[in-house]
């Protein structure tokens, strides 16, 4: 086990600053061997356990931390630390710090937001959702992206995306009213769907929205309810490295057409008057790497040769993945578009469609631990949530971590599974969660749940939904009301 330094100053003023907070700067990463250092004169001013500047402490005084329970130090001591552990910090938003022992969000501590709204709440970061929109901008420039609506569709955070130029992928009459709602323009729509309705395409077309055509027939379904603009959606044959049910471009796969039958169907729409601006591909979500998006590419433009055309768009999807876990590792979002960017020919737009890459790791979800007993050898500590408002554990076994938010400082003492609280075994969160011992009224947060998880939600067993709130500066806007028992009946008839 390595050693990690706590912030602790020491009579004559100086002491070791803690490398979570170097972590959290930007100043270095864990495994880098930092050790101590003199916290007067670093260009860094602030401890990260205690969040208070150097500057303000006196000559003998202890740091907060300290204050809060954590274990004395002398100077330049060590706490015993297993950065493996400390490493579930790195999954949440970009403004989560610890202070005083809790957790932090936007300058909000987790127990006044979870006191404020209630429990289970969903919790999003706006600055973390800005700066992923940057780094799209920055890995693609001139391209258009547009929010994959999927992964959590919300007027509130839509028009968040409008305000930095972001436009919406939609697959649904109803995430074509969120996007309306928002204030999306027609343009920066994407319309979607393997099976779309005649109102869908009627609505489409209202909107002036890029329709994708995705089966045959599709183009004069199209052209009869007056859509102009459509995209070819191809089917490459490739197989992703993923869960199999978001898999989305092999031979099997639902979505698209393959070659032969996609060159039929791009025929047809100009026979139609459409205009076919280019073509879409899409592997699959929660990607690992770049290589099969890469290949799914390759093989569009080998399409478009084979038909002596010049597309005029290219709609190249999205998929990155978002890491909820220590063990997953993924790549950036430079170095995931960047490779697509290079080989796309000059003079093509390009659509990305990111949908969990803008909002995962945003969202963090808070927990209320009820009880906690043991049970063949297992500490089950049960959660007032579960399966209801995320159930990617049980869909696509998604393993998640987690940490006790009002017991932020405190070390870990052994192994929990969480158990959410409705009535069936399989709901389970977290199969082992390393946590200090839970307690009956601790918050627990559940770090990169900002996408595929409320919007996949139910109100299995009438539990309804949680409260949706947007954190940022120290404050905080409620974005979308926690469902009641009377939402729950109001479309019952007897």
């Amino acid at each position: 086990m390595r050693t990690w330094p706590i912030c602790r100053l020491g009579p004559d003023g100086y002491g070791s600053i803690s490398s979570w907070y170097q972590w959290f700067s930007g100043v270095g990463s864990p495994g880098t061997g930092f050790g101590t250092w003199n916290a007067r004169s670093s260009s860094q001013t602030r401890c990260h356990f205690c969040s208070i500047s150097w500057g303000s402490y006196l000559p003998g005084e202890v740091c907060a931390a300290r204050r809060a329970g954590l274990p004395e130090l002398g100077k330049k001591q060590l706490l015993h630390w297993d950065p493996d552990t400390s490493r579930v910090l790195e999954l949440l938003p970009e403004t989560a710090r610890i202070e005083t022992g809790e957790l932090t969000l936007g300058g909000l501590r987790a127990s006044e937001l979870a006191n404020r709204h209630g429990t289970p709440l969903l919790v999003y970061c706006e600055r973390t959702i800005r700066a992923q929109v940057d780094a799209y901008r920055e890995a693609a420039p001139g391209a258009l992206v547009v929010y994959g609506t999927k992964a959590f569709a919300n007027v509130a955070l839509l028009r968040l995306l409008a305000e930095e130029g972001v436009g919406a992928d939609v697959s649904t009459l109803g995430e074509l009213a969120f996007a309306r709602a928002a204030g999306i323009p027609g343009e920066r729509i994407v319309f979607h769907g393997n099976n779309k309705s005649e109102e869908e395409l009627l609505a489409a077309a209202e909107a002036g929205a890029l329709v994708v055509l995705d089966s045959p027939g599709e183009a004069d379904a199209a052209a009869t309810a007056g859509v102009r603009r459509v995209l070819m959606r191809l089917t490459p044959g490739v197989e992703a490295v993923t869960h199999r049910s978001i898999q989305t471009a092999h031979e099997e796969s639902k979505f698209g057409l393959a070659p032969d039958a996609a060159e039929l169907e791009v025929e047809r729409a100009r026979e139609l008057g459409l205009e076919v601006e280019g073509l879409h591909v899409h592997v699959g979500s929660q990607l690992g790497r770049v290589d099969e998006s890469l290949l799914a590419l390759e093989r569009a433009l080998a399409f478009a040769d084979r038909l002596h055309w010049t597309p005029r768009i290219l709609d190249l999807g999205g998929g990155l993945g978002v890491r909820h876990n220590r063990e997953e590792e993924l790549p950036s979002v430079a170095e995931f578009v960047g490779p697509l960017v290079e080989r796309a020919p000059e003079g093509v737009s390009l659509i990305l469609e990111p949908g969990r890459s803008l909002v995962g790791r945003a969202g963090v979800t808070l927990y209320r631990i009820g009880s906690v007993k043991e049970s063949g050898g297992i500490t089950y500590a049960a959660i007032d949530g579960g399966m209801s408002d995320n159930p990617r554990p049980q869909l696509y076994g998604a393993r998640y971590e987690a940490l006790l938010a009002n017991r932020a400082g405190e070390l870990p003492s052994g192994v929990y599974r969480i158990a959410g609280k409705h009535c069936e075994s399989g709901d389970v969160l977290i199969e082992a969660a390393e946590l200090p011992e839970p307690r009956r009224g601790d918050l627990l947060a559940v770090p990169a749940t900002g996408a595929y998880t409320l919007a996949l939600g139910s109100t299995y067993n009438g539990v309804p939904r949680p409260a949706v709130v947007l954190v940022a500066d120290g404050e905080t806007r409620l974005i979308r009301a926690r469902e009641t028992v009377d939402d729950l009946l109001r479309f019952e008839r007897s």
